[in-house]
């Protein structure tokens, strides 16, 4: 008996994707700059709410909401920097454009 005659359904079913998945350096860059940009936004709404009250942390928050700016941005850029050294170490896969010069033993063998 198959496991559909009984009505037993799985779950889910495994699809392909169409991308591979991040490298792993990538992605722990990603996650990092995700949560450091998530902590900077909710320091700049504590800010702004203990501005409006008139708090006396209004100050402090402000400060630390700009450095944590900062550091968000040099997160984010991480990223990138961390995406383009992946590439370059392991290799892209891609087409040369058709205006590419042919590698010298392709122009041997067509001579």
């Amino acid at each position: 008996m198959d496991r559909y005659e009984t009505g037993h359904r799985p779950l889910w079913t495994e699809e392909p994707v169409a991308r591979a998945r991040m490298a792993d350096p990538i992605r722990t860059a990603a996650v990092r700059a995700l949560i450091i940009v998530a902590v900077t936004l909710v320091q700049a709404t504590v800010a702004v709410l203990c501005t409006l009250a008139g708090s006396w942390l209004a100050f402090p928050a402000v400060l630390c909401t700009v450095t944590s700016t900062i550091v968000a941005t040099w997160s984010v850029l991480d990223v990138w920097v961390t995406r383009q050294v992946w590439n370059q170490r392991n290799g892209v896969v891609s087409v040369p454009s058709s205006t590419a010069r042919p590698r010298i033993g392709e122009r041997h063998q067509a001579a």
